[in-house]
């Protein structure tokens, strides 16, 4: 049904409009505009599949035995583990945070941000038929679906984050490294 894809892609078309409407003024690094694109695609092939019958979840449920089709999930879980490092670079920027409260206070926007998109997917199912919108919400059946689907990209947020500061620490260290270097070469 149209409204269906609608609803399903209307989030990526608005996020896309944003992109190219702060484009100027806050432009992203390549490593963001890639990790926002992997996210997109994720998100528009489980859109186009519909999650629930989504065939690469339904290949991991055979693989991992499980009962139902968990591409949502890893969804889930991609949106932390992809949204982070470029909502760290908004805070980094825009806000003017040091790398370690940018770092996790990327990870709580995350977070937030999970538990807001779970209310607009909850209320966008109430307001559909029963049919369209059990369809739209892809529960599967498990009442904690929206539970685990937060806690999905909690933990990839915390993936991000710890990989985000292992290596913002290497390069601190680096610049401490290379700062101590000038200084005994300039005596």
């Amino acid at each position: 049904m149209p409204e269906d894809w609608w609803v399903e892609n209307g989030l990526v078309f608005l996020w896309v409009g944003v992109l190219i409407a702060t484009y100027k003024r806050l432009p992203f690094s390549q490593l963001s505009y890639l990790l926002m694109l992997v996210y997109l695609s994720m998100h528009e092939w489980g859109a186009h599949y519909r999650y629930a019958v989504d065939p690469l979840g339904e290949w991991l449920r055979q693989i991992f035995h499980t009962t139902r089709n968990d591409f949502d999930r890893i969804t889930h879980f991609s949106f932390g583990l992809l949204m982070s490092y470029p909502q760290r670079e908004v805070l980094l920027r825009k806000a003017g945070m040091r790398r370690g409260w940018a770092t996790w206070t990327s990870l709580a926007m995350i977070s937030g941000y999970s538990a807001v998109y779970e209310i607009i997917e909850a209320v966008a199912a109430w307001t559909l038929s029963k049919d369209a919108g059990d369809a739209f919400l892809a529960l599967q059946g498990d009442p904690w679906d929206t539970q685990k689907d937060m806690l999905m990209a909690v933990i990839g947020s915390v993936v991000a984050c710890g990989i985000t500061a292992m290596f913002a620490r290497r390069q601190a260290v680096r610049e401490v490294v290379r700062t101590e270097v000038t200084t005994v070469a300039a005596r």
